[in-house]
């Protein structure tokens, strides 16, 4: 048995947060508050608020949603921390959570595409970025992490000491690791993809002339291409530890990496980058502030308070 403050865990489970132990709920805590704030912000202005329906438009009200979703299943995640709880619902709440985190990857990805080819092919409109696909796209991807998901719904194995802590290190059945791993190796493409979108913007926008004759183009220029790196600087920070820890993670969890001093390790990397990834759900904002002109219109004339009223919204 091994106590961490007033909390006491399963006695037969030796796998603990060590000193991540005060961090973890605190964490958790400032992200669930910073994050429910920032987002029904976004909401209100993303939903409540009549603008101009745009492809990216629509990829930030959808990202905007599983931000808030993924924020929400934050104060259970603190409340059974480190403690036995209901299984079921401690099942529930971990897939939720993940299904939140993976839709905010996705759509992130499809705000870089629809960037992407808005600079790089200014001249040709995709399927991909009308509405009306757009729209398809999104329910889509929701769909798919959803059905994605229900192997592990139907999963109550409870082999490893420790299966019964909500949301700790659990083992896993041989098919819910390897779609653990498949996942791995889908987000690693993804995240290829991405930095090939970022490049290839970064290529065109330093080609193009901005104001010539002007002697701070150059610093504008500057400027722009720092703002477009925001994406993939936050997309890295939140999601790329994770991933990278993710596949030694599962392999232990599957008990292939069988010593405890091992799993150990692993479990305090996977769950500080997990509060990592969860993050993203408070930095997402700021990308809306810097690629959106209508949130970033909005959000001064709240500050200024003197057009939170207004009607008339248009994103570009």
């Amino acid at each position: 048995m091994f106590q961490e403050g007033n909390l006491t865990t399963n006695k037969s489970c030796q796998i603990h947060d060590g000193i991540l132990w005060p961090f973890l709920p605190i964490g958790y805590i400032l992200i669930c508050c910073i994050g429910l704030l920032c987002n029904t912000v976004t909401l209100y202005i993303f939903f409540l608020r009549r603008h101009t329906d745009t492809s990216m438009a629509v990829y930030m009200r959808h990202l905007a949603l599983a931000d808030t979703l993924l924020v929400m299943c934050l104060p259970l995640r603190v409340y059974y921390h480190n403690k036995e709880g209901p299984f079921y619902l401690c099942k529930v709440v971990g897939i939720f959570f993940y299904i939140n985190m993976y839709s905010s990857i996705l759509f992130l990805s499809l705000i870089s595409l629809d960037r992407y080819l808005k600079i790089i092919k200014p001249v040709w409109v995709f399927r991909i970025q009308k509405t009306k696909w757009s729209h398809t796209a999104s329910y889509i991807i929701w769909v798919i992490l959803i059905s994605g998901m229900i192997p592990f719904f139907s999963s109550n194995s409870q082999k490893h000491v420790c299966d019964k802590v909500c949301f700790h290190f659990h083992s896993k059945g041989l098919v819910g690791g390897i779609i653990n791993l498949t996942t791995v190796v889908l987000f690693l493409v993804f995240y290829v993809a991405f930095l090939c979108f970022y490049v290839k913007i970064t290529e065109k926008l330093r080609t193009m002339s901005m104001g010539n004759g002007d002697p701070k183009a150059q610093s504008r220029k500057k400027r722009v291409i720092i703002k477009t790196f925001l994406v993939p600087a936050i997309f890295t920070l939140c999601f790329l530890p994770y991933h990278a820890v993710r596949i030694p993670y599962v392999l232990a969890q599957l008990n292939v990496i069988g010593d405890l001093h091992s799993q150990q390790l692993l479990h305090i990397l996977n769950e500080s980058t997990l509060l990592l990834s969860a993050l993203n759900s408070c930095l997402d904002p700021i990308i809306y502030y810097f690629l959106s002109s209508a949130y970033r219109k909005t959000i001064l004339c709240a500050i200024q308070g003197n057009c939170i009223f207004s009607k008339v919204v248009v994103l570009k």
